[in-house]
């Protein structure tokens, strides 16, 4: 049976970007989903495409997160949902280091403390936690990286880590752990980050960005790898995306540098 025989999926983060394409793709894999996120007319949209479950619960509600993980028994948990903000440690506001760790790193642990001690008792499961490229390298200021906050580096950062000592934790059964680490996915997290500054054009209409479904791809292959093959770690970047230099190839470079190799090619 595929998918080491899971059956129910719970996804944060669902109802837009790499969360949905996620629900979507495991829906028509025939698991069942629970697709948790706030935004109520989105997940009702969602469950009308997909027939997912919807959670209209606000991921920082521990005692809403309390009731689901004693509702129902999750074979998998595909901890997503996050929020980015701009800007360094010298001007970073309080109310957005708040928001980034509350979201991206404190209802991630929370998530995972409920869920994954079921998935440890009956010796199945799979947790996948979609950290980023933000979690493993630091980034400059300028248009061509990530341009995102320190304290969303150090929440991914801590995801990061987390996903390492939860393999350790769950060592001697059969709950696997995968880490997705994308690079550059063309999601609404760049327009949120400030709308005002265009960053819809400026991160992703210029680049060959990834797109959510993508990462839902790579998710897929983890959960449906043999279950004795533990997928620990996804790095997906944009082929023109070079994370060791942070540098990002624009198309229009891209272009210019296919057409001097044509050239070359042609001489």
């Amino acid at each position: 049976m595929g998918f080491s025989g899971y059956r129910t999926t719970l996804v944060t983060g669902a109802s837009s970007g790499i969360g949905a394409a996620t629900v979507r793709r495991l829906r028509a894999e025939g698991l069942e989903v629970y697709a948790l996120a706030r935004d109520v007319r989105r997940l009702a949209s969602l469950s009308a495409e997909t027939g997912c479950r919807t959670c209209a619960v606000d991921i920082s509600d521990l005692d809403a997160l309390e009731r689901l993980a004693s509702s129902t028994e999750f074979d998998v948990l595909v901890n997503n949902a996050g929020q980015s903000r701009r800007g360094n440690i010298l001007d970073t506001a309080p109310d957005d280091v708040d928001t980034l760790v509350d979201i991206n790193l404190r209802a991630v642990l929370q998530v995972t403390r409920l869920i994954v001690p079921g998935m440890a008792k009956r010796n199945r499961g799979h947790v996948v936690n979609v950290s980023s490229i933000a979690g493993h390298y630091a980034f400059g200021e300028n248009a061509t990286t990530f341009n995102s906050s320190v304290a969303y580096h150090a929440t991914k950062a801590g995801v990061h880590s987390l996903s390492l000592q939860l393999r350790v934790d769950l060592y001697g059964t059969c709950v696997r752990v995968t880490e997705i680490s994308p690079g550059r996915v063309a999601t609404s997290i760049f327009q949120n980050q400030n709308a005002a500054d265009n960053a819809d054009a400026r991160f992703v209409g210029a680049f060959e960005t990834l797109q959510s479904e993508d990462i839902a791809d790579a998710i897929a292959f983890a959960l449906g790898s043999p279950a004795r093959m533990n997928v620990a770690m996804i790095e997906v970047v944009p082929t023109l995306q070079v994370v060791g230099e942070l540098r990002f190839a624009s198309r229009s470079e891209a272009a210019q540098s296919k057409d001097m190799r044509t050239g070359a090619d042609n001489a």
